[in-house]
């Protein structure tokens, strides 16, 4: 079940990024009212997971979409 749940996690976030371009992990825990602990901890699952993230000087997130 956590599988799924994790799946449904990763999702949401990046298309939380998607809608939002240059989020900072902050502003996307606010905006899917989570811990930003939580953002912190999927970051690497969600490029594992072939969602490619881009990540700029200030800690701003941008959607490039995912890898095939």
């Amino acid at each position: 079940m956590a599988r799924k749940a994790d799946s449904n996690r990763i999702e949401e976030i990046g298309r939380y990024v998607e809608q939002y371009p240059d989020s900072r992990p902050f502003d996307i825990a606010k905006g899917l009212h989570l811990p930003a602990f939580t953002i912190a901890r999927y970051l690497p699952t969600l490029e594992e997971e072939g969602i490619l993230l881009s990540e700029d000087d200030q800690g701003r997130l941008s959607f490039f979409g995912k890898r095939r």
